[in-house]
């Protein structure tokens, strides 16, 4: 019985208990791969076959069988029915950054992905083509609303923020940042501060993309934003009680 699919919509939220009441978990992008565990309430579980991740998603769209060809390598790509009067024809749905997709067509400046679903060409690449620079897609996000469990434009989370970085490159990394501050070696003896090196505390991480400074998705400020790496260290101590966990590189 065929039971790995892909996802067709721009997203899909991925839900920890069968309800739309329950909290989002995760979301899974266009074209991620995943398998259907079991039909349960109005609702499958699902496991990502990225990251193994578990939850459940509404039945929506979604494919058995897709070629991914291409990802989208800006922050949000918009989808046009039809590559001719875009003003007319574009639609009010994007996909976000480390979507894949399959290219069908190609006319002009446009690539189509599924039927009456147009991408500009210049907002993808090819799916092997890695991108070393962390930062360069990390400030990406600068600005986006901090949303729990969020993967996407509309709103991202702050381990998924370190995530999309290596999921772009078609590399393993663990979604929440319990498994990542496990699956990541590092210590805290030496607070050693440079671009490249990842803080965790209980329940948080962020990246340092300089000696002064990092970028996080930080939930009190509400967005992803830059700030100075010891007075970030000092104001989670102080208003959440939480001491660095552990410093590891990207």
């Amino acid at each position: 019985m065929q039971n790995s699919f892909y996802c067709k919509n721009p997203f899909i939220n991925l839900y920890d208990r069968p309800s739309r009441h329950s909290k989002v978990g995760s979301q899974i992008l266009y074209g991620e791969k995943f398998k259907i565990i079991k039909k349960e309430k109005n609702f499958f579980k699902i496991r990502t076959i990225y990251d193994n991740y578990l939850g459940y998603i509404k039945p929506t769209k979604y494919s058995a069988k897709f070629t991914i060809t291409h990802k989208v390598c800006v922050l949000k790509s918009r989808i046009f029915k039809y590559p001719k009067n875009l003003n007319k024809f574009k639609s009010k749905n994007f996909l976000s950054f480390s979507s894949k997709i399959q290219i069908l067509k190609k006319k002009n400046n446009f690539v189509m992905i599924d039927k009456n679903k147009w991408l500009f060409f210049k907002d993808i690449k090819p799916i092997h083509k890695k991108e070393k620079n962390f930062i360069k897609i990390l400030k990406l996000f600068l600005n986006c609303k901090y949303k729990w469990g969020g993967t996407t434009y509309e709103g991202i989370d702050c381990s998924a923020l370190i995530q999309i970085f290596y999921k772009f490159n078609n590399n393993f990394f663990p979604r929440d940042t319990v498994d990542q501050i496990k699956y990541k070696n590092g210590n805290i003896a030496k607070k050693s501060f440079k671009a490249g090196k990842i803080i965790y505390w209980k329940g948080h991480v962020a990246i340092c993309i300089n000696t002064k400074q990092l970028i996080h998705a930080y939930g009190p400020k509400k967005k992803v934003l830059i700030m100075p790496i010891k007075k970030t260290i000092k104001l989670i101590k102080d208003t959440a009680n939480l001491e660095v966990k552990k410093i590891s590189s990207v």
